[in-house]
């Protein structure tokens, strides 16, 4: 059987983040779709969201990081978007509810984006990577993880990039509790970690 660890990107290298994105709609994106207002984002060029994905993660650095790096069987396969919500100014620029809810909640970080690398893709990866934001976040301190994830209609084939924010059960299955249903398939959901959680660390998990 595959196994499964993970290490916040900061902790990860930079050839492994790179694998990661290197294929798909997360090619071009790079996680940057709510880092930045979205007229930056349209005038912003390839190299510069490729620079900038890498800035944040903080490869081999002791800084802050953007998100975790899921391996199988020690090779990088994911990628997991989470940090917290005020660093994601787009979120407060849009006009949509589901993105300004309780903007006075404290400790709040956000899961905003799944990457399952090509090969290793429908294989459960995905809910691997939701269970490791939970202990992530217990680590960092969290107070809440929230995510935005999609409910598709039953029998409806998603493809991945339409995925990428994640799917409501694979939120459940970690934990999460659906905060609202602010449209037909938008879900908030969130997961309460409390400081009775609390606890610092960093290095290699394994699920």
């Amino acid at each position: 059987m595959p196994e499964f660890n993970w290490r916040p990107a900061n902790d990860a290298t930079s050839e492994d983040v790179e694998a990661v994105f290197d294929g798909g709609g997360a090619r071009r994106c790079r996680c940057q779709a709510l880092k930045v207002p979205g007229w930056i984002w349209r005038d912003t060029t390839q190299e510069e969201r490729d620079a900038a994905l890498l800035e944040q993660a903080g490869c081999g650095t002791s800084g802050p990081t953007s998100g975790l790096v899921g391996y199988v069987d020690g090779e990088p396969a994911g990628w997991v978007a989470v940090e917290p919500r005020e660093n994601y100014p787009r979120i407060w620029a849009r006009q949509k509810p589901w993105m300004r809810m309780d903007p006075d909640l404290e400790g709040v970080w956000s899961v905003t984006c799944f990457v399952v690398r090509k090969g290793f893709r429908r294989q459960g990866l995905m809910y691997e990577l939701a269970a490791a934001t939970v202990e992530y976040g217990r680590q960092v301190g969290a107070r809440v993880l929230e995510g935005y994830p999609t409910e598709p209609p039953p029998g409806k084939i998603v493809i991945w990039d339409e995925a990428s924010v994640g799917l409501l059960q694979v939120f459940l299955a970690a934990g999460y509790e659906v905060e609202a249903s602010p449209t037909l398939r938008r879900r908030v959901v969130r997961h309460r970690l409390g400081a009775d959680w609390r606890r610092i660390g960093t290095g290699e998990h394994t699920g």
